[in-house]
C-alpha cells in the first residue's frame, strides 16, 4: 500500500506539460511566428532581428510533434535558446494556407511540403542567412531535422546551426559534433 501511495505522490508531483494546440490542430509555442508565410520576407525579418530562420513542418494528431512540444520545447533552456536565436515559421503538412517559397512559387502548405519532399513530422528546415536566387526552401536548407529527438540532440542541432558549424572546414560534421557534445555532458546523456 505504501508503494502505491509513493507512486501516486510522485505522479502528482510531476507537472504535466500540455502543449497548447491551435485551431489548426498544431501545437503552439510563444516563439512560433505568425506570418504571411512569404519565406523571403520572413528570412529578411529574421536577419533584421539577428536570428536564424527555421521552417517547422507539423501535422494535426502527430504524436511525435506532441512529444517534441511537451518533452523538449517545453524545457526552459530549449525554449529560451530557440526564442533568442531563431525565427520559427510553422507549416502544416496538410494545410491550405499559401506559402511563397524562396524561388517565388506560391503553393499551399501541403504542396510546399510535397515539393520539399517532406514526409515525416515534425521536420525542421534550418535556413542560411541568405538564400541563392532560384532555390527553394529544401535546396537552401543548411540542415534538416526529420523527426522527434530528445532535448540534447535538439539543442545540439540548433546550436550547430546557430554557430554555423556546417561552414567549418573540418571533419566534425553534425554527427561527430553531437557525439562530442554527448561525451562532454556531465552525465553522458543525449538529453
Amino acid at each position: 500500500m505504501r508503494r502505491i501511495l509513493s507512486i501516486v505522490m510522485i505522479f502528482l508531483a510531476v507537472p504535466l506539460m500540455a502543449a497548447e494546440v491551435g485551431d489548426d490542430g498544431l501545437h503552439k509555442q510563444p516563439w512560433i511566428r505568425s506570418t504571411f508565410k512569404d519565406l523571403a520576407e520572413d528570412l529578411a525579418e529574421a536577419g533584421a532581428e539577428g536570428k536564424r530562420m527555421v521552417v517547422m513542418v507539423e501535422q494535426r494528431g502527430c504524436i511525435y510533434c506532441t512529444k517534441m512540444h511537451e518533452e523538449v520545447f517545453s524545457r526552459p533552456h530549449v525554449a529560451d535558446y530557440i526564442a533568442q536565436n531563431f525565427f520559427v515559421i510553422q507549416v502544416n503538412l496538410h494545410g491550405d494556407t499559401e506559402v511563397i517559397d524562396f524561388d517565388g512559387e506560391t503553393l499551399s502548405e501541403k504542396q510546399a511540403a510535397r515539393k520539399w519532399g517532406l514526409l515525416f513530422t515534425p521536420s525542421i528546415l534550418f535556413l542560411p542567412e541568405d538564400v541563392e536566387a532560384g532555390q527553394n526552401a529544401k535546396q537552401a536548407a543548411v540542415a534538416i531535422m526529420p523527426g522527434a529527438f530528445g532535448a540534447g540532440t535538439t539543442m545540439d542541432m540548433f546550436t550547430w546551426v546557430k554557430e554555423k558549424r556546417y561552414e567549418l572546414d573540418s571533419d566534425e560534421d553534425f554527427q561527430r559534433y553531437h557525439a562530442r557534445r554527448i561525451r562532454e555532458r556531465d552525465n553522458g546523456s543525449t538529453d
